[in-house]
């Protein structure tokens, strides 16, 4: 059975699971952020089959999360490197963290995100760039967007109960 394709879906979820919505991709870039960059680096770390690895790999360059660089010609070995588009990930990352950390680690944290300066334990929440509100279900919403189709816009329809989408019972991504 061949595995759907989200790629060219209008919803910009499904297009972002398109390339990263595997595991091992996830983890890869969670290597990468610990600073792995080496094909043998990643394999030791996650115990990762080559094959498997070579085409996660060769996905997350494809998808532009990963810049593909030669550091010897003999032999050659190539170290895999973060670009703009993969950096910007890391939120992504850090809230997977905080939500795992929250509902799937009964035995405590074996990971956590701290500040820098201080080492106090951090909380990610979501902040509007723009106003710098804390984005909440009852502060905001998706919307079409102008370049949604007609799936996209009955699905992002406004919602006629006020009191629901207030107490996020409506939540939509």
């Amino acid at each position: 059975m061949q595995r759907k394709s989200f790629g060219e879906m209008k919803c910009p979820i499904a297009r972002s699971l398109e390339r990263v919505g595997e595991w091992w991709s996830i983890l890869i870039l969670r290597d990468a952020f610990q600073g792995l960059t080496q094909f043998d680096q990643f394999q030791k770390s996650l115990g990762i089959a080559p094959n498997m690895l070579s085409r996660r790999l060769s996905g997350l360059v494809e998808a532009g999360l990963l810049e593909r660089r030669r550091y010897s010609e003999r032999p050659p070995r190539d170290e895999y490197v973060l670009t703009d588009r993969g950096r910007d990930f890391r939120p992504v990352l850090w809230s997977l963290l905080a939500w795992g950390n929250r509902h799937f680690a009964p035995e405590g944290p074996s990971v956590e995100l701290v500040d820098a300066e201080t080492g106090a334990t951090a909380d990610p929440v979501l902040v509007d760039r723009r106003s710098g509100k804390q984005m909440t279900p009852g502060a905001f919403h998706t919307v079409a967007g102008p370049a949604a189709d007609a799936q996209v816009r009955a699905r992002h329809r406004p919602r006629p109960n006020p009191a629901a989408h207030a107490t996020g019972q409506e939540d939509r991504p």
